[in-house]
């Protein structure tokens, strides 16, 4: 473990990440290297859970804060600080717009960068074992043929030469270089129960990704709905529509600071696990794989030696001593005993199938396939995955501020509804300048009237009955209006001069201060007027 890594380098996220405290439940500092096994490190990493669930905590305690003081806290409802809260609301649902969309933008590119690493892990992780099957393969099937079908052929051979001691012994001979292989091929590892561990690991892997990503994608979805439904019930001034959102919004801010937690802790066990791999490995395999050999893959640099060399060189060379063998017998025993030819064909057949797998074996543990798999499962999951795993982080931050902003302003914007609905529903009925009696009026023309109750052209006597008497019709509009606005107890205003034309009473009329001046005599007064009376009055100011 002394020589540098050459290919393989982790990034700089990952140490950094690494150096993050690990402090068990007991708030004590653990090792961080990688221990899956051990209590305490499984500790450390649901430590790192429980600050996001404080963060998540804190959090709804802020909420509820500002919530009770926006109820208990009496608002003044002047036109005045009607104006900048609305601007508030405004500006704050902007704003939670924004940064949902761009947590949003972030949270899908780090959906996707996660879900290639971990597509490349599992990919690598099918590689090896496939390799490490084929090593079984080739093995099993070669030391198969050399105990049953060589000993078959041997044991009629020597039948057939038992008058000649001299081939007897060459079959022998064969009979040990047979063993010799047998023995090698039993001196390499036991590949099989590493292939069963790789194939458990990736088919799980893929498993737990693909809900991973389907969880987040629909996660995705649901906050950019939240989001584009709650500024619709800002616009549409819908409080059903903002209430529903309000709660939806809660439960996105509590997945979003708990997928902050689940990702943090991910992200922190990879990289400790990124930083040196080597040494997690080596302890997996201790018993079942020499350390040599799982040296040899992880680093495969010419300045090792392939643990393999020596059985199969001896593998290759009792093959060759056997097929010299062969060969001699089909050119000196086959004249003599022909029936001997069919079993010394089979024997050549089966060591030059042998022959055809030792070359197979030899490239198979050969370290740069096996090595190379290593190396793209490590750039997959320390590259790609912890990448797409902070960009999930910080998409989760940046989903819980956004939903808090817009969990602030909805209140807001729901008591401003409610204000205005109250202020619209305490308008009198009977006030001859409330639009809701105007639209009565025009829809029923058997009711009376309403119109302006500073016509002078009475025919019930109206003028007659207030005090001081009507002055007399002049030319003038403007000195008119004066007139008329201080026959009524008011100071003249010259801010309504240009709705004096068109026969319509002054927006102003519409407030609350302007109606207390109107006292019943004049109210019925005005609703006694007929509709040809209204008509004469809007002429007279035309003209």
């Amino acid at each position: 473990m002394s020589s540098a890594r050459v290919d393989y380098i982790a990034p700089w996220w990952t140490y950094w990440l690494h150096n993050f405290p690990h402090i068990n439940l007991r708030f004590q500092p653990t090792d961080n290297s990688f221990q899956p096994e051990e209590e305490n490190y499984q500790q450390s990493l649901i430590f790192l859970g429980c600050v996001a669930a404080a963060g998540l905590g804190l959090n709804l305690l802020c909420l509820a804060i500002y919530l009770s003081c926006l109820c208990c806290c009496r608002k003044d409802e002047e036109e005045e600080s009607k104006k900048p809260n609305s601007c508030c609301v405004t500006w704050s649902a902007v704003a939670a717009g924004l940064i949902t969309c761009v947590a949003v933008g972030v949270g899908f590119y780090g959906n996707s960068e996660t879900n290639d690493g971990v597509y490349q892990l599992t990919y690598s992780l099918y590689n090896a074992n496939h390799t490490l099957g084929g090593v079984d393969s080739l093995v099993t099937g070669t030391m198969g043929s050399m105990k049953s079908g060589l000993h078959q052929h041997l044991a009629r051979l020597d039948e057939i030469f038992a008058t000649r001691g001299d081939y007897v012994q060459t079959l022998q001979f064969m009979q040990q270089m047979a063993d010799n292989v047998i023995k090698q091929l039993l001196g390499l590892p036991d590949w099989e129960e590493a292939k069963v561990d790789l194939a458990s690991i990736a088919d799980q892997t893929a498993n737990i990704e693909y809900y991973r990503w389907l969880s987040y994608l629909l996660l995705l979805i649901v906050d950019l709905i939240i989001c584009l439904l709650a500024c619709l019930g800002l616009a549409k001034q819908s409080r059903w529509l903002l209430t529903t959102m309000m709660v939806f919004g809660v439960l996105t801010l509590v997945l979003s600071w708990t997928s902050l937690g689940a990702d943090l802790a991910t992200a922190v066990g990879t990289s400790d696990f990124c930083v040196s791999p080597d040494k997690y490995l080596l302890s997996q395999t201790k018993g079942i794989i020499g350390a040599d050999i799982v040296h040899y893959y992880l680093y495969c640099n010419q300045t090792l030696s392939n643990p393999f060399q020596q059985p199969l060189t001896i593998f290759q060379r009792s093959l060759t001593t056997m097929q010299i063998q062969i060969q001699g017998l089909l050119q000196f025993a086959v004249p003599l005993f022909p029936t001997a030819e069919r079993d010394l064909l089979g024997i050549q057949h089966l060591l030059n199938s042998s022959e055809a797998s030792l070359h197979q074996l030899t490239a198979l543990l050969d370290c740069r396939g096996l090595n190379k798999d290593y190396l793209d499962a490590m750039v997959g999951v320390c590259y790609d995955g912890v990448e797409g795993v902070l960009y999930l982080c910080l998409f989760s931050t940046l989903a819980a501020c956004a939903f808090t902003v817009m969990l602030c302003a909805i209140p807001r914007a729901w008591r401003q509804i409610a204000c205005r609905e109250r202020d619209y529903d305490d308008i009198d009925e009977e006030d001859p300048f409330n639009p809701r009696a105007r639209r009565i009026g025009s829809q029923n023309p058997n009711l009376t009237n309403m119109h302006s109750f500073c016509s002078y052209s009475s025919s019930m006597g109206s003028q007659t009955s207030l005090h001081p008497p009507a002055p007399a019709v002049s030319n003038a509009p403007m000195s008119e209006y004066m007139n008329q606005t201080a026959l009524f107890g008011g100071n003249p205003r010259y801010e309504n001069v240009p709705l004096i034309g068109r026969g319509s009473p002054p927006p102003s009329i519409y407030s609350q201060q302007y109606r207390n001046r109107y006292s019943p005599s004049m109210r019925a007064t005005y609703l006694s007027m007929t509709e040809e009376q209204r008509r004469q009055f809007g002429n007279d100011f035309q003209a």
